[in-house]
């Protein structure tokens, strides 16, 4: 009987503590739209990688006319000359992938750059939802922006704004 007795209230505390969990939303696209030093380093990043494009375009154009030119006096050269022509071309193509690696690859310019800019902006993000889920004992806070599903959000439950008023915008 005791175990019965000691099994219904153990059931009852998981219960209500399962339904005592707070859940919330936010929507990190609305609130990095409404902070100004976000929409400039997207502009920033959009100006570099727009600089560093054009500099790949005229390479890969320099290539193309390299390429035509061989293909167009292959037939006067002799071989030694094809194969210092060929050497030079697959030269360049390297030097093409290494800067096209170099600007925009995983470790790239552009990352290294986007990390320095933005990083900040979202950490600042993080612990203002972090901080307003301990205030308001919140279990879940979802990311409405995110890959996370959501059929339907009651607005009433949309921290957003709480989040811009926490990083001092709004």
């Amino acid at each position: 009987m005791k175990k019965i007795v000691f099994t219904l209230i153990a059931l009852t505390t998981v219960v209500s503590v399962s339904f005592a969990q707070k859940y919330a939303y936010v929507d990190t696209e609305y609130i990095l739209e409404n902070i100004p030093a976000y929409q400039a380093a997207q502009e920033q990043l959009e100006q570099l990688s727009g600089q560093y494009q054009k500099e790949l375009e005229t390479i890969q154009a320099e290539l193309e006319q390299m390429y035509n030119d061989f293909r167009a006096e292959a037939v006067l050269l002799s071989d030694e000359m094809k194969r210092k022509r060929e050497d030079v071309i697959v030269s360049k193509e390297k030097e093409y992938r290494s800067l096209q690696q170099k600007y925009f690859g995983p470790e790239g310019d552009l990352f290294k750059k986007r990390q320095g800019l933005v990083k900040p902006i979202q950490d600042d993000i993080y612990n203002a939802v972090k901080e307003i889920a301990s205030d308001g004992n919140y279990g879940v806070i979802f990311d409405k922006a995110g890959g996370l599903s959501m059929l339907y959000t009651d607005p009433k439950y949309n921290l957003s704004n709480q989040v811009l008023e926490k990083l001092g915008y709004n």
